[in-house]
């Protein structure tokens, strides 16, 4: 649990550096340096380009902490390394079972010490922490709104705080600490409807441009001397290939990517459909496979901090099939996009 909470946050942190990225490719949208601009007058699009500005320039390392309700705590180091193009980091958990990833642009491995296990993937709709997750288009500002609400130290760095307010129910909202001289966020959480916290993000401690060595890192990396190697190759697809659809678009949420992924553990041919969609900052996953009475016993509704999941089967003239659907997004969100999942084929 407490390593899917790490991932479920550094996940949204890297939809916060594609914000910056889609807002940089749209038309209007403010240049990645220039004149300075008060932060009170920021727009929406100017946070979110100054923190991807900041994420994919600076190098750090620092001690994250994660934490969701009562009794959920999640920490790692974290390692951080730019070079031009090139990004690099490591993330090594403090708590539950050891872990380290490493993680090269687009290709990531995960050493699992206890199992002597090295997972190899490549994970072509994240970036680097915080990096880029592929926005189709710049329609957050038609979703959040922006408001600086004052300035509070955190790690020993003064920050910004920054609120983006969903203008509907279909979204969370976030309130975000950007380091004053730099733009990085160094502390984020996550808010319900009513403005309660659901998850916060922070570094407890944190040192800008320190000299992390991307070759260093690149070593490490390789070193799989004693580890059993695992490739983990989803297949790229599209969702109308595998025969799905939604028969209405839920609101600011754009496809993304599409993915089979294969299921040995159940049979040789059986697989699973990932949809992944995105509105820029929040994102949700459709998971679709054949439905299996043993393994698929009833349908649920669950909430870990930010992070809701909704399964649901799915009754079809040729076979009927199980719907998992995971997002940081409000229950109702979730029910829209089951609802609108049609078979096609």
């Amino acid at each position: 649990m407490r390593a899917s909470l790490l991932c479920r946050c550094v996940l949204l942190w890297t939809a916060l550096g594609a914000a910056g990225a889609s807002l940089a490719q749209s038309p209007g949208a403010p240049p990645a340096s220039g004149p300075a601009v008060a932060a009170d007058a920021r727009s929406v699009g100017d946070w979110l380009m100054r923190m991807h500005e900041a994420s994919r320039r600076r190098t750090y390392v620092g001690t994250f902490v994660v934490s969701s309700g009562s009794d959920s705590l999640a920490s790692s180091r974290i390692w951080h390394a730019c070079d031009g193009s090139q990004q690099m980091e490591r993330v090594e958990s403090l708590t539950g079972a050891p872990r380290s990833t490493f993680r090269r642009n687009d290709h990531v491995v995960t050493f699992l010490p206890d199992a002597r296990v090295a997972r190899t993937e490549k994970r072509e709709s994240l970036g680097m922490f915080p990096g880029l997750l592929k926005a189709s288009e710049a329609s957050i500002p038609d979703f959040y709104s922006v408001q600086v609400t004052g300035a509070e130290r955190v790690a020993g760095f003064d920050a910004d705080v920054v609120q983006l307010a969903p203008k509907d129910n279909l979204r969370f909202g976030y309130r975000i600490w950007s380091e004053k001289k730099t733009g990085l966020v160094v502390k984020l959480q996550t808010l319900d409807g009513d403005g309660r916290v659901l998850e916060q993000a922070a570094f407890s401690e944190l040192q800008l441009d320190v000299p992390v060595k991307m070759d260093k890192l690149a070593q490490l990396m390789a070193s799989t001397d004693g580890y059993t190697v695992q490739k983990v190759d989803p297949v790229k697809t599209t969702a109308e290939a595998e025969g799905w659809v939604l028969r209405s678009p839920v609101a600011g949420f754009r496809p993304v990517t599409c993915y089979k992924r294969p299921m040995v553990s159940h049979g040789e041919g059986n697989g699973t459909v990932q949809w992944i969609f995105s509105d820029g900052l929040a994102s949700v996953s459709l998971f679709v496979e054949a439905y299996d009475r043993r393994r698929h016993p009833k349908e649920v509704m669950l909430a870990m901090g930010a992070t809701q999941t909704l399964t649901r089967r799915l009754p079809d003239k040729t076979g009927d099939w199980w719907l998992t659907a995971v997002g940081e997004v409000p229950p109702q969100t979730l029910k829209a996009f089951a609802q609108s999942l049609e078979r096609r084929k």
